[in-house]
């Protein structure tokens, strides 16, 4: 006899599996041990070569179609986002057995209250990267952490870190389309939503796994 697993409600539901998607995306905000904590980030170099990163997931917000990371405003990825620049985001969740793929625009931003907020909402230790002394990437003879001798091992202080504020950026990811992947025994379902501007809503359709 074979044993039938229950189906979950969102199987046959476009629009539940919608919800279902960003509830996937949002727990990596607040779940550490999420796959969605750290999703790859896609971006596309001056040369038109992708790039792929891994980033730790800081907010999410369906109403405003947005995610936000944070990074050092040094690194190559932030002049790839000066000016809305194309970006996907990739989610697989094995225990969910769900992919979710985001396409979107995406811009840095290091001044204002929202890098500010961003900066004060994050820990001492988190900080802690963006005191490194020279850009990401940089090339060094040895290796290092590329942090000041005198914080290795060490959580800094708010008044340490102050000098570093400069370093800081927030990654914005605005999505214009999602696809959500289900794996399922008793057949995969496959299904991508757009953003409509004129209509100021989501469209979806299913598509063929």
């Amino acid at each position: 006899m074979t044993h039938q697993v229950a189906l979950p409600a969102f199987y046959n539901d476009l629009d539940a599996s919608f919800a279902e998607a960003w509830n996937v995306v949002a727990a990596g905000v607040t779940d550490r041990n999420s796959p969605a904590h750290t999703p790859t980030v896609g971006t596309v170099d001056a040369d038109g070569t992708p790039q792929l990163r891994i980033m730790i997931l800081r907010a999410v917000s369906r109403d405003s179609r947005s995610l936000r990371f944070h990074t050092d405003a040094r690194s190559d990825k932030t002049a790839q986002l000066r000016d809305e620049a194309a970006a996907s985001i990739l989610v697989y969740d094995p225990a969910a057995k769900t992919q979710i793929r985001l396409s979107g625009r995406a811009h840095i931003t290091s001044d204002g209250d929202l890098a500010d907020t961003a900066w004060s909402g994050s820990t001492p230790f988190a900080r802690r990267c963006y005191m490194a002394e020279a850009a990401p990437g940089t090339p060094i003879a040895q290796p290092s952490s590329g942090l000041p001798e005198w914080i290795e091992g060490k959580q800094p202080e708010e008044h340490q870190l102050a000098d570093y504020r400069g370093n800081f950026a927030a990654l914005m990811f605005q999505a214009d389309s999602i696809e959500w992947l289900y794996l399922a025994n008793a057949g995969h379902r496959r299904a991508r939503w757009q953003w409509d501007q004129t209509q100021n809503l989501w469209l979806g359709n299913w598509l063929v796994p």
